[in-house]
């Protein structure tokens, strides 16, 4: 057998394989209109867990290695998720014949909600100077509206937010209005003023990036400044997806995120900064990297792509930031002591602390 007839074959099975992704796309798609009809949710963790064990299990007695079995199977899932949701959220979202307001909605996040907002049938409006990429009604300047939306998005970076909220709140909008800012202590003064104007207003901070399908997983934070009313309002627009809720106060929110947001991104940043000054030794990297030094370079490389003006706010304004930036530098100069004073059972110690809290992080319930 020749080449081209062994070519032939494989693109003969690459055809019945995506045949039967699609086959079984179309069966999970018939299940969960049925869960849907029947007011069940759509995710089941159980069944997929199952479902990922068999997949180990068959892929095994095939002679292949389990592991590749549950990605195939774990890649299908995300698929068919993203597919129910998305469905879900167009049959039975909130924004029929009412209108949405996305402030800087030309910038990622800001397209991300303009996007599901329209998906759940608001007629949304993109207010941003920079142009609007997608097919949304737009204004340079949301000042030139008269602000009768039912929703109005703030997505502006946070400097700006915090001028702009001022602002809605001279003009009292009826509709519900809040944020989605990573860092809300900027804010505060500003929701503070909505609120003493009588107008709906909540914080939103949606754990997600621009590029998610899926919310299945994710997390929401809901940040209550005392409205209960928007707080719902805020809270239906993901009901019909498979997002997780959280809800807190203002304080409790950038305390956290300080770790959440700016010690991972201070820890990545330094790692590529690391191997930018490396000069070099980063030109020969790729010949001698290992499976932690590519997953923490993916991880690295996501962030350096994303607008550094962002971070340095998230860095540089949050009240509470320096808690974490200090806990990493008291890391770091326990980390490096120990290697340089030669105590082998001091860099043990740190490690069986760390695993031993990862151990416990793992085991709670989620």
């Amino acid at each position: 057998m020749d080449l081209k007839a062994l070519r032939d074959q494989l693109d003969a099975v690459d055809a019945r394989f995506i045949e039967l992704a699609a086959e079984r796309q179309r069966i999970v798609g018939e299940i969960g209109r049925f869960k849907r009809a029947q007011g069940r949710q759509v995710r089941d963790f159980a069944r997929e867990r199952q479902v990922l064990e068999r997949a180990a299990a068959n892929a095994r007695a095939a002679g292949l290695e389990p592991a590749l079995g549950q990605e195939l199977l774990r890649q299908l899932i995300e698929a068919s998720l993203a597919a129910q949701e998305a469905e879900r959220v167009r049959a039975e979202g909130e924004g029929s014949g009412k209108s949405a307001l996305v402030i800087g909605g030309g910038g990622r996040m800001g397209q991300w909600f303009a996007r599901f907002l329209d998906s759940q049938g608001y007629a949304v409006t993109v207010a941003d100077p920079a142009g609007c990429p997608d097919a949304f009604a737009h204004v340079a300047d949301w000042r030139v509206l008269d602000l009768v939306h039912e929703l109005i998005v703030v997505a502006a970076p946070l400097r700006s937010s915090a001028g702009i909220l001022h602002e809605l709140a001279a003009r009292r909008p009826s509709g519900v209005v809040f944020d989605i800012g990573s860092l809300k202590s900027p804010l505060a003064d500003g929701l503070r003023a909505l609120r003493a104007a009588g107008v709906r207003a909540t914080s939103v901070h949606p754990m997600f990036g621009p590029s998610v399908n899926v919310l299945a997983g994710r997390h929401v934070i809901f940040v209550d400044i005392g409205d209960e009313d928007a707080n719902a309002a805020a809270r239906a627009l993901f009901a019909q997806t498979m997002a997780v809720p959280v809800s807190m106060g203002l304080d409790q929110h950038d305390r956290l995120m300080g770790y959440v947001l700016g010690l991972s991104h201070a820890l990545n940043i330094t790692f590529f900064t690391a191997l930018a000054e490396s000069h070099e030794m980063a030109e020969t990297l790729d010949r001698a990297s290992s499976t932690t030094f590519d997953r923490q370079l993916a991880i690295a490389r996501g962030l350096a792509n994303e607008n550094p003006h962002l971070y340095y706010e998230i860095q540089r304004l949050n009240e509470h930031g320096g808690e974490a930036l200090a806990a990493l530098e008291s890391a770091l100069s326990k980390v490096l002591a120990t290697i340089r004073a030669g105590d082998e059972a001091g860099f043990v110690r740190l490690m069986d602390a760390g695993r031993a809290y990862l151990e416990r992080r793992d085991a709670a319930p989620r």
